[in-house]
């Protein structure tokens, strides 16, 4: 594999670009007319226009980002996440077109991203699943008696739904019937496919996550967990690896339950299953995202395993270079997506312009991003500028570092989640492990961050710039190398 085209954009695309340099692969940068001058074009050997900023008239055309890429003698093509990652048409014409595509085949793509389709395909191995029904539904006085027996709370669950989309959950059965139409209504506006199937709601739900790897050889193992529970409308935010809660027995029984899943569905390269683990500490199978994940980076500096290069690996035919013996837990990672939100209006999209823009840089501190100082946040893709990943030799040392990471990062001319990051760090419920995926609703309101800069800045004010920055350098931090690998590497 000699050159390979990125079908995406922004911190993603980048993220793959600096692996295959390092690997001796050329690469291709596809753009929309809106990301012409942007840091993935420049980084990239060679970069074909695509069309218009939409992402539909541009990186969502598949056919033209397989014809650019047999023009320019291209061997493989990594989707990133979002936009074709998971699309398995897409998947499949590349394949026919004779170039590889950095990814688990179209099948496996296919079967797990439908949601009955794959716990279906998941039954028979053994792996276990929130209680509720296995097949779509659209008759809402079948589907209301169903939950009546499954007994409420209840999940309404869009079968080909994410992020959130076509969920409703219902506490009490005279709410099923509204719950039930507007649920089937925003599948079909989101998905195009109005089958929901239900399931019972699992209370204080955490959102674990297993990160797999698996090649052509029959070999596949699991790389531990991600806690992923600090979330705002069903979507992640802050993410950490290892989890504060998982027992090393648990840890081996979800990671073995993550491996069958893998197998059920033949698949290849790197993927995450994702679990929900309740109040008793019961995990149960939720879906698997068959692509890289956004927050693949905490996996990667607890393991010290570069996965955009075993997906490379992978993908042309080699197999895995160590077992799951070989594999262990060092030091602790977090993750904070970076969005150009605004945390003080219910996390609203913000666009302007980076009037100011500078990543913090020290031990134990990674940056993934897509973006430099003066330009526009486009309005047309996903708000997220960066991901701000910290890493120590234990949880509260990633903690603090993060701290200190996010106090660093100067953005200005945007709001962003950055504070609301620190406010994550600093409570209580999360310092302690007790916390779930209602974090933000029982704990987070904007005038608590306004109260917090506030006094910040009264603090600052008082005690001067130096003193403020010239104590509280000193930070534990795991093996330097482990630290430094992805520095070493950009």
């Amino acid at each position: 594999m000699q050159k390979i085209l990125v079908a995406n954009r922004g911190e993603i695309a980048l993220r793959v670009m600096h692996t295959a340099r390092q690997m001796g692969i050329a690469t291709v940068a596809v753009y929309s007319e809106a990301d012409r001058t942007a840091p993935h074009v420049q980084f990239a050997d060679e970069a074909v226009c695509l069309g218009p900023p939409p992402s539909n008239q541009s990186y969502l055309l598949g056919d033209k980002i397989i014809e650019a890429a047999l023009e320019l003698g291209v061997d493989g093509i990594h989707p990133g996440y979002g936009f074709l990652s998971e699309n398995a048409a897409f998947a499949q014409a590349v394949e026919k077109a004779g170039i590889t595509f950095i990814g688990p085949k179209s099948h496996a793509i296919e079967v797990m991203g439908d949601k009955l389709a794959a716990k279906d395909t998941v039954k028979n191995y053994d792996v276990p699943m929130v209680p509720g029904v296995d097949h779509a539904i659209t008759d809402v006085a079948e589907a209301k008696q169903i939950a009546i027996e499954v007994g409420f709370p209840i999940l309404i669950k869009a079968s080909a739904g994410g992020g959130g989309k076509g969920m409703r959950k219902v506490e009490k059965v005279e709410e099923f019937e509204e719950q039930m139409e507007r649920a089937v209504s925003e599948a079909v506006s989101a998905f195009g496919n109005g089958a929901v199937f239900i399931e019972k709601f699992v209370t204080k739900p955490r959102h674990i996550e297993i990160q797999v790897l698996a090649d052509s050889h029959g070999n596949v193992v699991h790389l531990f967990e991600r806690e992923c529970s600090i979330q705002r409308r069903h979507q992640k935010v802050v993410e950490e690896a290892p989890s504060a809660v998982l027992s090393p027995e648990l840890r081996a029984q979800i990671g073995a339950a993550a491996v069958e899943v893998a197998r059920s569905c033949d698949y290849l390269g790197a993927g995450t299953v994702e679990f929900l683990l309740d109040a008793d500490h019961n995990f149960y199978f939720l879906e698997m995202n068959t692509r890289l994940q956004v927050e693949h980076p905490v996996t990667e500096l607890i393991t010290g395993i570069d996965l955009v290069e075993m997906q490379i690996r992978v993908a042309r035919g080699e197999a895995l270079p160590f077992t799951q013996e070989d594999l262990e837990i060092t030091g602790h990672a977090l993750e904070l997506r970076v969005y150009a939100e605004d945390p003080m209006n219910n996390f609203l999209p913000s666009v302007g312009n980076l009037e100011r823009y500078q990543i913090p840089v020290g031990e134990g501190i990674r940056v993934d991003d897509g973006f430099v100082e003066g330009m526009d946040i486009p309005i047309y893709y996903d708000p997220m500028l960066a991901k701000l990943v910290t890493y120590g030799a234990n949880r509260d040392a990633a903690m603090r570092k993060m701290i200190e990471a996010i106090e660093a990062y100067e953005i200005e001319g945007v709001a962003t989640t950055l504070p609301f990051g620190k406010f994550v760090c600093q409570h209580e419920a999360f310092r302690s492990g007790d916390f779930d995926t209602n974090f933000v609703g029982q704990y987070y309101q904007p005038e608590m961050l306004e109260d917090a800069m506030r006094e910040e800045a009264r603090v600052a004010a008082a005690l001067g710039k130096v003193l403020w920055l010239g104590e509280y350098k000193k930070l534990e931090t795991a093996t330097p190398e482990q630290a430094d690998w992805w520095e070493q590497r950009r």
